[in-house]
C-alpha cells in the first residue's frame, strides 16, 4: 500500500493537495500533520477537523516549546534580520519538515509532501530537510503548475471547504514570532495594504499612551518581563498582545527570495520586534566594538543561512558555536518604551556592562585628559600626509 505524508496547513494549497496525491500519484493512504507553531487554537482546531475529514490518517503536533527554545531563541542571540526584517516563516520550516520526517518512518511511507508552490521559498526549506531522507518527494502545486485560481475551482468542484476567494486571495502563514500576508491584490508593490489584512496589530494612529516595559535576558535569551520570571512562549504571546496593542511589529518589504525573484511581503511581529531591539541594545553595553563588529557579519551569515532552511549545514552550527560564545556576557535587563508602533529603548542595565559611568564623565578626573593628546597627534596621520603630498 502506497502512502504518502503530508505536511498540512488547513489552507487551499495542502487541502487540494490531498485528492490529487490519490488521482495523479495514485497514493492508497494520505497522511496529513499538523504543526501547532503558534498558530491561533482555533485554526488549530479546524486543521485538525478538516485533515481528520479528508486524509486517511492523521497527527496534530505541539512543537510551540521546542520551536521557541531550538529556534527563536537562536535568532534571537543572532539578531535574526534577513535584508533587515524579522526572520518568522523561515525559522518553523526546518523544525516542520523533520517532524513529517519522523511521522513518515513511524507510518512506513515511502513518500513525502508538502503544497509548496515552484516559486517561493518554503520548497526550498523543506525539501532540504527532506531530500536528506530516502522518500520519494512530491509537491503537487509546482509538479502540476497549478495556480491559485485553478485550486479554487478545484476545491468548489470536490466541496473541498476553503476560505480564499478571488476577490481575497491572500496568504496567511502564521507561527508565535511571525505573521505573513501576500499574494492577490498585495503582490502590486504600489497597493496600499487595507487595514483588514492584519490582525495582531492595531494601526499606530490608534495606539494608546506610552508604556515602558523591562526586559531580563541570561545568556542572550529573554527570561523575564516587568520583573515576572516567565518561559518563552508565555513570555512571546503575552509581547505579542502587548505590542500589537501598540501598533508595534508591522513591516512591508521587498524582498529577493532564494531563487531569485523579488517579493512582496508583510508582516506583523510585535514580540519580535521588541525583544530584538532589546537584546540588540543589551550587546552593545555588554560586548567589546571588536566582538560587535565581528558578530553583525556572522549574524548576518546566519540569517541568510536561516532564511534559505539550510540549518543543516555544517557552517550553521560553527556559526551557532560563535553566537552562543558571545552570549554568556550578553545578561541584564533592558526598559523599552511602546508607543504609536515604535519599540525603543530607554534604559539598560547589566554586570557584565563595558560602559564605565567614572570613566566617561566630564565630573570625574580618574583619567588624565592630558594622556590622549600624545594618541592625537597621530590619529589621521597618513590622511595629513597624502593632503601635503597633494599640495
Amino acid at each position: 500500500m502506497k502512502t504518502v505524508v503530508l505536511a498540512y496547513s488547513g489552507g487551499l494549497d495542502t487541502s487540494v493537495a490531498i485528492p490529487l496525491l490519490r488521482e495523479r500519484y495514485d497514493y492508497d493512504r494520505v497522511i496529513t500533520v499538523v504543526a501547532d507553531v503558534g498558530q491561533p487554537d482555533s485554526e488549530i482546531t479546524d486543521a485538525t477537523k478538516r485533515a481528520e475529514a479528508l486524509a486517511d490518517g492523521h497527527h496534530t503536533l505541539d512543537l510551540k516549546d521546542e520551536f521557541v527554545k531550538d529556534y527563536i531563541f537562536p535568532s534571537i542571540k543572532a539578531n535574526g534580520l534577513y535584508e533587515g526584517y524579522v526572520l518568522g516563516t523561515a525559522l518553523a520550516r526546518p523544525l516542520i519538515a523533520k517532524k513529517i520526517v519522523e511521522i513518515a518512518e513511524s507510518e512506513n511511507a515511502q513518500a513525502l509532501a508538502h503544497g509548496c508552490t515552484g516559486k517561493g521559498n518554503d520548497q526550498l526549506r523543506l525539501d532540504a530537510i527532506f531530500r536528506a531522507e530516502d522518500f520519494d518527494l512530491v509537491a503537487p502545486m509546482r509538479d502540476l503548475n497549478l495556480t491559485r485560481e485553478w485550486e479554487i475551482d478545484y476545491a468548489l468542484q470536490h466541496n473541498i471547504p476553503t476560505t480564499v476567494t478571488k476577490e481575497k486571495i491572500w496568504s496567511v502563514d502564521e507561527n508565535i514570532w511571525s505573521r505573513s500576508i501576500e499574494g492577490g491584490e498585495l503582490e502590486d508593490p504600489y497597493v496600499i495594504p487595507p487595514e483588514e489584512i492584519y490582525e495582531w496589530t492595531k494601526s499606530p494612529e490608534n495606539a494608546p499612551e506610552p508604556e515602558v516595559i523591562e526586559l531580563s535576558f541570561e545568556g542572550g535569551v529573554p527570561v523575564a518581563l516587568n520583573g515576572a520570571a516567565m518561559d518563552g512562549v508565555p513570555l512571546i504571546n503575552r509581547l505579542n498582545a502587548i505590542g500589537g496593542v501598540h501598533g508595534i511589529g508591522r513591516a512591508d518589504n521587498i524582498e529577493d527570495r532564494v531563487l531569485g525573484l523579488k517579493a512582496r511581503e508583510i508582516y506583523e511581529h510585535p514580540a519580535a520586534t521588541i525583544l530584538l531591539n532589546a537584546h540588540r541594545d543589551l550587546e552593545m553595553l555588554a560586548l567589546t566594538r571588536n566582538e560587535l563588529r565581528f558578530k553583525a557579519m556572522v549574524d548576518a551569515a546566519w540569517a541568510e543561512l536561516a532564511y534559505m532552511g539550510l540549518v543543516d549545514e555544517p557552517l550553521y552550527a560553527d556559526l551557532c558555536a560563535f553566537i552562543d560564545e558571545t552570549q554568556k556576557r550578553v545578561t541584564g535587563a533592558v526598559k523599552v518604551r511602546l508607543h504609536a508602533g515604535s519599540a525603543t529603548v530607554v534604559a539598560r542595565k547589566s554586570d557584565f556592562a563595558l560602559y564605565s559611568e567614572e570613566l566617561v564623565s566630564f565630573g570625574e578626573s580618574s583619567l588624565d585628559q592630558r594622556d590622549s593628546e600624545g594618541f592625537s597627534k597621530y590619529h589621521g596621520f597618513q590622511a595629513r600626509l597624502v593632503r601635503k603630498a597633494m599640495k
